[in-house]
């Protein structure tokens, strides 16, 4: 059992449940509390800390709720894997992991060429049923699966072979070739999980998912990939910025 520092300030009109999980939530983001590391039990920390049961039970219940703990029978309550946090900017998921030191491991479902439907010859520009690459792949982050991708991109932009994919990014790969990158349509949505989806995603079928579909363009405006992603909710959510104009 780990024991942890926690400060609550009772004049703050910040609730004391809040105070102590976010200091927890901190804990865990710095990786001072560890996946698979157990808490003392409710009635140990609240004692610890000069507060109530209920108050300590709210606390832990609020990081359940994010995904952060877990409460196990015969175990207790336990950190598990957290969350992947990503920026809404015109990256790859694999640099990005691989930024935050996550071990980013790829394995590929499909490579093939494929007749371009109505909704990938919209997205990419062109003629309906005109061959295009259509890529599918079981992205994870330390182990774990992560997210589901599947890409389209014009045939021959760039040599794409299951070893390349299996070890690099589609965006460095696109790079090397000498594509630039410069804007993306993007579209955020959430839904259930498939049987399918959820055997490949360690997810029961009926899971929530978040979704999002990218059409990405070149320093010419011509749209060089179509991608339709979904992502375990339970570990992976977006970040934005809002700023007032």
């Amino acid at each position: 059992m780990l024991e942890l520092e926690v400060c609550v300030d009772r004049t703050s009109p910040v609730p004391l449940y809040f105070q102590v999980a976010e200091q927890l939530e901190q804990s865990i983001s710095a990786g001072i509390l560890a996946p698979g590391d157990r808490l003392d039990n409710e009635t140990v920390l609240a004692h610890r800390l000069g507060l109530s049961r209920p108050t300590m039970r709210q606390a832990i219940a609020h990081l359940v709720d994010k995904g952060l703990l877990v409460r196990k029978r015969g175990v207790g309550t336990q950190v598990v894997q957290s969350k992947v946090r990503r920026s809404i900017e015109l990256s790859s998921l694999y640099d990005d992991l691989a930024r935050e030191n996550k071990r980013p491991q790829t394995r590929l479902l499909t490579l093939e060429t494929a007749p371009a439907t109505t909704e990938v010859s919209m997205a990419l520009g062109v003629a309906l049923n005109e061959p295009v690459m259509h890529l599918e792949r079981l992205r994870l982050a330390e182990d774990e699966p992560l997210a589901l991708m599947r890409n389209w991109v014009p045939v021959g932009i760039a040599p794409l072979t299951r070893e390349t994919l299996e070890r690099h990014g589609l965006y460095e790969l696109l790079r090397r070739r000498g594509v630039n990158m410069r804007v993306a349509r993007q579209v955020i949505g959430a839904r259930a999980a498939t049987t399918a989806e959820g055997r490949l995603l360690d997810e029961g079928r009926g899971a929530p998912l978040l979704t999002m579909s990218r059409t990405t363009y070149d320093d010419g405006g011509a749209p060089v990939e179509y991608g339709m992603h979904v992502y375990r909710a339970s570990r992976y959510s977006f970040e934005l910025m809002l700023v007032e104009r």
